[in-house]
């Protein structure tokens, strides 16, 4: 059975998430955004006096990954921004919790 050869894709790491075979630059760029802000946001929600730090980022992880989900073009940008969003959302009411915004 003749089987379609795609030749120079896999190449990024972004490839994987254009998945329809064409370019998204600004897309991949939010979610990347989204998903190292969504990490900095939980990682630093374990400590309660870096409540400034994981609520901010927090807050600007879900801008960035609701904007995202706007604008987005394929599944796979979908479920990384949707794993950004969670992460950010938890940094968020965790920072929120252990003193706030300005706290």
């Amino acid at each position: 059975m003749a089987q379609a050869v795609r030749h120079g894709h896999g190449r990024s790491l972004f490839s994987l998430l254009n998945t329809d075979g064409k370019a998204h630059p600004v897309e991949n760029a939010f979610a990347a955004v989204t998903i190292l802000l969504g990490a900095i946001a939980a990682i630093s929600a374990i400590w309660p006096a870096a409540h400034h730090l994981s609520s901010w980022t927090g807050l600007v992880g879900i801008g960035t990954g609701l904007w995202g989900q706007f604008i987005s073009a394929t599944t796979a940008e979908r479920f990384v921004l949707i794993i950004g969003l969670g992460a950010s959302a938890v940094g968020f009411y965790l920072g929120v919790a252990h003193g706030g915004l300005y706290g």
